[in-house]
């Protein structure tokens, strides 16, 4: 265990929060390092849960620059992303390749096309999952990705993070859940030649005392050194041997030394140059003047014989940080883009160089940086074209510039990055859009086109744009009749909102009317500007937006965004939400109209259902019909209860189809099996009838059903079955059966088919189930696995009452989300007043 995490674990009493904190910080860079030096990545970080667990905040990252995860700081735990995945599922979401990532992930690879790989575990202590923790690696073709020891050591890793987050919580930390403020940006550690000494030389007496690290620099062993200024002395240059001497005598003249280089000769020819700096300490506790020189020796290494090495060639050469600022630029390349170095060091390229202000070439950076390959392009220079070669590491980018001939239109295309060795293109030509921004758009349009109801369209706007964007309420106003009504809600006090419930386009007043009557969006960013221009809205929001919904060129609503704090609005976050309340708008007005039409479609179902059924002797009788959850279309699912001369006709049945047609098919077949039924026809003469009327009502329709004759003064039941579902019998003892019995085909097949018709004897209080498949059928299933399960439920639900019953029976499928199939149920129960006679 890592001495971090052991730490943790332990708090003394009345430690502070900004320990607390600190701690937590602590813990967050030990996991993140770890992650990348057990995996071997280039990038890491780590992203816990806000407060209300809808979102996965950035809580550190490093390897890659935080302008690059701009758009990821904030992720909807619902979105299609790998580390919301490994949060909502939690597992491990391995991804070893770009075609991995593709498969999976097509909207994230679309807005990150470079060849990477990556995983993602969450973090979690026990069964609470606190967040996720995902590397990054550069793919190779034929990769393989992590290996199973890798995999292990990163969860191992993730695991002792959500400990330690758990025990800082558990100590009244805050911020674990949600952190505010800034991400921490974490260094991965290089590896330096640069090897700083420190030593105090009394210059009085000639006494040297060195560091280990002097010692080695001079290259002397720590049993060849006596502490003897001149023993250093002997090892310097001889030609330097005078500057050495003379570095005391300046420092107590001008009381410091600064950069006194020195030559150190090397083992087999050659020589190292040093640096020395010191000052003169102050006076001792005498009042006397100090004779102590008191600094350190710099060893640079190679770097200052490369750096020479790089001014004197003929090409350019410069060097990016993390954040891609040039931290370095040689002589030549100043003179082939006619920018002062000064005006480079500081600046990202493509701010200071007029060719590559196109954003296509900032997508350049980004792929070397996030694929960890060498990209190559071309570009304008001032005086002609130049060649662009960028080579990158955890540390940052090197970059190498030359002249170049002018591209052949015919052979090759500029607006290509090349991999180093290959002509393969890394990325294409992006569009100016930032990846987080195209992803945003990309996951918004898949999420709004899943989306069938209006209610499912705001539940997408909220779920989306309030993590994106920091937001913290959402409201969504439509027009009817040229009315402002609210839609769906989330954050605002119900009583704030009822101001503009009502309100008339005519009467451009507020910024909710005012934005639609403009069709231009509204940002307020500071509560003075708010207090200023829309006083009424001073006390809920700090910052606010007012987006108008347009779509086709007319007003269908208004969506308001509001924050808690000071919100700023870029130039890219408005365009982004500008081109997001268009996809909205369009949603928002399709699934307008499929409510409308699927209230129209089940209103018309409905009325060819029984509205009430009836109240009968010996018996107790609860119907339920349940529409599918997805679809525009209705069903042809019903059931009925019809009183007879001969018993109780119970019958449930199911018309092929999903559309109008399927229900007035379903409306004429139920007013057939009841026009047989009274008519005191058996079961068989019934469904032999039914199914004659459906031919001749056209070749195009098939149908089946069940349909049980119950005599509650003989104990008996006649059933037939046409092509259904099995009726399931529960017997007093909690015995639950199938009931396989021998049927006949499909009504609507054969006129001449026969319907083999089955008697049961009843027990008192037994209940007979009779449905249809949407109830046991699934896509991912086969129906007798369904079926068994309906039994299950059956034979182990809380028998009190046949409405709770049926709601039991029907839980499973009313929360299902994507069912495509209508349910009838019919539940029927035993229960004669006296013993069965045998009239």
């Amino acid at each position: 265990m890592s001495s971090t995490t052991s730490r943790l674990g332990t708090h003394p009493f009345g430690t502070t929060s900004s320990e607390r904190a600190a701690e937590r910080d602590d813990a967050l860079i030990d996991a993140v390092l770890r992650a990348v030096e057990v995996t071997g990545a280039h990038a890491g970080s780590v992203f816990l849960a806000s407060d209300d667990g809808r979102t996965l905040l950035l809580a550190a990252a490093a390897g890659l620059p935080p302008s690059l995860l701009g758009g990821w700081r904030r992720i909807p735990v619902s979105s299609p992303i790998p580390v919301a995945e490994a949060f909502r599922c939690g597992r491990m979401v391995h991804l070893a390749d770009a075609e991995a990532t593709m498969r999976r992930f097509p909207q994230l690879a679309v807005a990150i096309p470079y060849p990477f790989g990556s995983a993602s575990v969450p973090v979690a202590a026990g069964e609470e999952r606190l967040g996720a923790l995902a590397v990054v690696w550069a793919a190779r073709p034929g990769g393989q990705g992590l290996s199973k020891a890798k995999r292990r050591h990163l969860r191992t890793t993730a695991a002792r993070l959500g400990v330690s987050l758990a025990g800082l919580r558990a100590d009244g930390a805050d911020g674990v859940g949600g952190l505010g403020g800034d991400a921490l940006e974490i260094a991965i550690p290089a590896t330096s030649a640069v090897r700083v000494g420190l030593f105090d030389w009394d210059v009085a007496t000639g006494t040297f005392v060195a560091d280990a690290t002097v010692r080695a620099i001079f290259g002397l062993a720590p049993d060849e050194y006596d502490g003897r200024a001149a023993t250093l002395a002997a090892q310097v240059h001889p030609a330097d041997r005078p500057a050495f001497r003379a570095a005391a005598r300046t420092a107590a003249k001008e009381g410091r030394v600064l950069a006194q280089c020195l030559r150190i000769p090397e083992t087999g020819g050659g020589h190292r140059t040093v640096e020395l700096w010191g000052r003169i300490a102050g006076s001792t506790s005498e009042g006397e003047a100090s004779s102590h020189l008191v600094g350190g020796v710099l060893d640079l290494g190679t770097g200052m014989a490369a750096v020479a090495a790089l001014e004197r060639l003929a090409d350019g050469f410069f060097a990016l940080d993390r954040e891609w600022r040039i931290s370095y630029a040689n002589h030549r390349l100043v003179r082939m883009v006619h920018v002062r170095r000064g005006d480079l060091v500081g600046r990202r390229p493509w701010e200071v160089l007029p060719g590559l202000a196109d954003p296509e070439y900032e997508d350049r950076f980004r792929a070397a940086q996030v694929s960890q390959q060498t990209v190559s392009f071309l570009a304008r220079g001032p005086d002609g074209w130049l060649t662009f070669s960028l080579r990158p590491d955890a540390q940052g980018i090197t970059g190498w510039v030359a002249a170049a001939a002018p591209p052949d239109p015919a052979t090759e295309r500029p607006d290509l990055a090349t991999a180093a060795g290959g002509p393969t293109p890394v990325a294409t030509k992006p569009s100016p859009a930032r990846p987080g921004a195209l992803y945003r758009v990309l996951e918004m349009s898949s999420a709004l086109t899943e989306a069938v109801t209006a209610r499912d369209v705001c539940e997408v706007v909220a779920d989306q744009l309030l993590p994106a964007f920091g937001g913290q309420r959402v409201a969504v106003y439509v027009v009817r009749e040229r009315r402002l009504h609210l839609l769906r809600q989330r954050g605002y006090r119900e009583s704030f909102l009822e101001q503009f419930e009502g309100l008339s386009l005519q009467h451009n007043w507020g910024p909710v009317s005012g934005a639609l009557a403009s069709g231009t969006p509204l940002f307020i960013e500071t509560p003075d500007e708010l207090a200023r221009t829309y006083s009424e809205l001073e006390a809920v929001s700090r910052s606010l937006v007012i987006l108008p919904l347009i779509a086709s060129n007319h007003p269908v609503g208004v969506l308001a965004l509001g924050f808690d704090g000071e919100h700023s609005f870029p130039a890219q976050e408005r365009s982004l939400l500008t081109a997001l309340s268009g996809l909205i708008a369009q949603a928002l007005e399709r699934a307008r109209l499929y409510d409308a039409k699927n209230a129209l479609a089940h209103g018309l179902q409905n009325a060819l259902l029984p509205q009430e059924l009836p109240a009968l002797s010996g018996i107790q009788v609860t119907g339920r019909y349940v529409p599918a959850t997805r679809g525009m279309d209705i069903g042809g699912d019903w059931y009925d209860v019809i009183p007879t001369d001969q018993g109780i006709a119970l019958i449930v049945g199911d018309v092929e189809g999903h559309n109008v047609a399927a229900a007035a098919t379903m409306g004429q077949l139920r007013s057939a099996v009841r026009a047989f039924a009274t008519a005191g026809h058996t079961p068989a003469e019934v469904i032999a009838g039914t199914n004659r009327l459906l031919i001749d009502l056209g070749p195009d329709h098939l149908a089946s059903c069940c349909y049980v004759l119950l005599d509650p003064g003989k104990a008996v039941a006649d059933v037939v079955r046409a092509g259904h579902c099995p009726p399931l019998l529960h017997e007093p003892d909690g015995a639950t059966d199938i009931l396989e019995l021998p049927g006949g085909p499909l009504l609507g097949i054969d006129r001449s088919a026969h319907y083999p018709q089955t008697r049961l004897t009843l027990s008192r209080g037994c209940i007979l189930a009779l449905y249809t498949d949407g109830l046991v059928e699934t896509r991912d299933a086969d129906i007798t696995i369904g079926l068994d399960r309906l039994r299950t439920r059956l034979a182990h639900a809380d028998m009190d009452s046949l409405d709770d019953l049926a709601d039991t029976l029907l839980h499973s499928a009313r929360h299902a989300p994507n069912r495509t199939d209508d349910i009838a149920l019919l539940l029927t129960q035993y229960s004669p007043s006296s013993r069965p006679s045998d009239r």
